[in-house]
């Protein structure tokens, strides 16, 4: 008994050995890309979809408390791409050198994929990758997000309910939608809205449409949050920005809310600029 004892002994230490050597040499094997250097790579996979992926750029003379800004298109949840917020990431890389910024994809709806939990799953995937490439990219946990549309939606939705470590710093939302039991939702008459809300379920509970509906999901704990809204959106109620601007005041909330009283589902001149200035305002001091 006492041989096997140390036999068994002898083989417990090797194998420790063997797994601490094996720690090592994949700590070795890490390729801790160069953070004085200026890092591009277009089309990361976090997925077997092929929407599973997002493109990524690295500042020069980066360190470990780099922020990073997580760009979220629209679409409908249904359609749209990430290049349609290049603009917003060419603005980003002026104004803001030293921030990291990832502009992403995710899987999209259709009738037998729903949009809920699958997207919010995609973020998370996506936000879980960062956190595990952290010492290969040289950024830290902190993020902010921007959001228009559908992707808007998606990204104050998971700032407010799935973020459980609270590293968002700052989420914007440019006429994103935010709460679906709405009456301006619940009782439209536009087929082709109705077809989008559909997609969150037909004949959906309330239970299950709070849940999707980050004015429901706000608490104290919810990070700065900037909304942008236009008057004449067919698609996006007025309701839905200054709701939810009057949930997050009542919470106590840092928010800014502004309203384009003849802007509809987006808008140009005066008034993108006017956007800029107040949203780069706001992630110099929340980000």
């Amino acid at each position: 008994m006492k041989a096997l004892k140390s036999t068994f002994l002898i083989f417990v230490i090797a194998l420790s050995t063997f797994s601490c050597s094996n720690e090592k040499a994949n700590e070795d094997t890490i390729t801790v890309l160069d953070p004085s250097k200026y890092y591009q790579e277009l089309n990361i996979s976090y997925g077997e979809n092929a929407d599973q992926k997002f493109d990524l750029y690295l500042p020069a003379n980066r360190t470990a408390d780099t922020k990073v800004m997580i760009l979220v298109h629209g679409g409908g949840w249904s359609a749209g791409d990430k290049s349609e917020m290049n603009p917003i990431k060419d603005l980003l890389r002026q104004d803001f050198p030293n921030l990291a910024i990832v502009n992403i994809n995710y899987r999209l709806a259709d009738e037998n994929n729903k949009p809920y939990p699958m997207q919010i799953d995609d973020i998370t995937t996506i936000i879980n990758h960062l956190k595990d490439n952290k010492a290969k990219y040289t950024i830290s946990n902190a993020i902010g997000f921007i959001g228009t549309s559908a992707g808007a939606h998606l990204s104050l939705l998971w700032s407010y309910a799935f973020d459980a470590n609270s590293n968002v710093n700052m989420v914007c939302s440019i006429v994103g939608p935010t709460n679906f039991t709405d009456p301006a939702y619940l009782n439209n008459t536009d087929p082709d809205l109705q077809a989008l809300l559909d997609l969150y379920g037909e004949n959906a509970t309330t239970a299950f449409l709070e849940e999707t509906s980050p004015y429901h999901q706000a608490t104290v704990l919810s990070p700065p949050t900037i909304l942008f809204y236009g008057g004449q959106d067919p698609l996006i109620p007025t309701t839905q920005g200054t709701d939810m601007r009057d949930k997050l005041q009542s919470l106590g909330v840092t928010h800014e809310f502004t309203l384009y009283p003849n802007a509809g589902h987006g808008w140009v001149g005066l008034e993108l600029i006017d956007t800029w200035v107040k949203l780069k305002g706001f992630i110099n001091n929340h980000l």
